[in-house]
């Protein structure tokens, strides 16, 4: 009997290949690894999740921690894309309108133009190729407006945002976030990415650095600059700190010594700066406007009168690029602002409401319908900029495995950076197996650094995969190195 056991467990051992175990060998050791590493000094007071699964299959080739709600910084941005991929579809468009109301007799409007926001978070963007930047595009509306006969306004510009909700902002995000520029909240009407420019000239070492401009012109704000001069070569040290309803932005910090310097900012009312800039070109091409440019915000936080018109026309329309090529972007270049405008498009197109917590049950309910167990995914935007939130390694693969069944999933897969080779991961994995191999997006906020998307195993099937490192000490080691090694090593199984 002992010799017929023996017998089999020789058949048995035969029957497996050296390339199986291999494989296992090297799943063992990535395991081994990962358990070593959460037992370092360097993440002694942290913690680390780790998730790498088949997508189409249910197995498993690492997990640790995967039930630990973790932050994931900016990788949630993929589920934000996910998510309006797979309701909208790739080739959902923006549509916003430029309108008139009331009539025209004798060129003269007695009435209003108005700007009609569709949450577009690309609107007069510079960033995609042939996509019309918001002086190009202002220019093709005056043209469309002086077309109608039009050489008086006896009315306003007047931009609608009430598309989204007016509190633009998660409640959770940091006061130093969110008057910079990767701190823009998403509006109904959005413009330039929300983005301005405060232009500094230094003085002498820690002297007072002076606010010479905002470009674009912002002169409806109050500007409160205590910004002083640090030693040249030390970058960007400014914060500045604005919000909705604010009518003053107020800048701290230091920029170098040297020339001009520039630090971004995020327009606190982009619709009231779209009206602004709108009426400013209509002046400047001969064009006489009554009233002052007004925002359904301004509106709003003043409590002013404002009868919004029941029947207007066009005068034209502007179509964003298709939603697809806007996810490439958004993932490609970690852009909030583009995140948190997806999911609450995806909210408002789907009757879940048009603030961040409506965006957030419905995300929540779309994946629990499509099979998700979302236990531990407790979110507060659709960026990663919270430092609130809090998902699992399993909540992501788990997304990312149903992604793969989607009719979108093709044009989610492209808009996620290549390791080696594109967005923010261009710079990682090089002269590795990952280049080429790893499709990844990042995450950073303090504290914080993750990982998230796919990968080919050697054997050809599709893997999904989620790290994340939480609370690690940077004083014994480097989050990113650690992360690299991961991706590296993976790639091997």
């Amino acid at each position: 009997m002992k010799l017929f056991l023996l017998s089999i467990f020789h058949v048995l051992t035969l029957s497996k290949t050296p390339d199986s175990l291999d494989n296992k060998a090297k799943q063992i050791q990535f395991q081994k690894y990962v358990e070593g590493l959460a037992n370092t000094p360097f993440m002694a007071n942290g913690m680390i999740g780790v998730s790498i699964k088949s997508v189409t299959t249910n197995k498993v080739l690492v997990s640790y921690n995967t039930q630990k709600s973790l932050a994931p910084a900016s990788t949630l941005k993929l589920i934000s894309s996910a998510t309006a991929l797979s309701t909208l579809g790739e080739n959902y468009t923006y549509a916003t309108q430029l309108n008139y109301s009331g009539q025209i007799a004798d060129s003269v409007l007695t009435g209003d133009i108005i700007i009609k926001g569709s949450g577009d978070p690309s609107l007069g963007s510079w960033r995609i190729e042939k996509q019309m930047d918001y002086k190009t595009l202002f220019d093709s509306w005056i043209q469309k407006v002086k077309a109608l006969g039009i050489k008086e306004i006896k009315g306003r510009v007047f931009a609608d945002a009430s598309l989204f909700e007016e509190n633009a902002l998660p409640d959770t995000w940091i006061w130093t976030d969110m008057g910079n520029y990767y701190g823009a909240g998403a509006y109904g009407l959005n413009i330039h990415e929300n983005l301005y420019y405060a232009v500094f000239k230094p003085s002498h070492y820690l002297g007072e650095a002076t606010l010479v401009k905002t470009i674009p012109d912002l002169p409806y704000y109050q500007k409160n600059n205590k910004v002083l001069t640090d030693k040249p070569r030390t970058g960007d040290q400014v914060n500045i700190y604005s919000t909705p309803y604010q009518d003053i932005l107020v800048m701290q910090g230091f920029v170098p010594a040297g020339d001009s310097f520039s630090v971004k900012g995020s327009i606190p009312d982009p619709a009231l700066f779209a009206a602004y800039y709108l009426q400013k070109k209509l002046v400047e091409n001969g064009i006489k406007v009554q009233d002052s440019p007004l925002s359904s915000l301004e509106v709003s936080k003043k409590k002013m009168v404002y009868q919004t018109p029941l029947q207007t026309m066009n005068i034209a329309v502007y179509t964003s690029p298709s939603l697809g090529e806007l996810a490439k972007a958004c993932n490609y270049q970690s852009i909030n602002l583009y995140a948190e405008a997806f999911l609450k498009t995806f909210s408002v197109i789907s009757s879940f409401g048009n603030s961040t917590k409506d965006a957030v049950k419905g995300l929540k309910q779309i994946w629990q319908s499509k099979g998700v167990n979302l236990t531990g995914f407790n979110i507060k935007d659709g960026s990663g900029l919270s430092p609130s939130n809090s998902i699992t390694a399993d909540n992501m693969t788990d997304i990312l495995k149903v992604m793969y069944s989607e009719k979108s999933f093709k044009a989610f897969y492209e808009s996620i950076p290549v390791v080696g080779e594109s967005g923010t991961v261009a710079h990682l994995g090089k002269k590795s197996k990952a280049v080429g191999n790893v499709r990844a997006k990042s995450g950073s906020i303090e504290g914080v650094r993750a990982y998230a998307g796919y990968f080919t195993a050697q054997n050809g099937e599709l893997m999904c995969f989620s790290f994340m490192l939480n609370k690690y000490n940077s004083d014994f080691g480097s989050a990113t190195k650690e992360l690299e090694k991961l991706m590296t090593m993976m790639v091997e199984l």
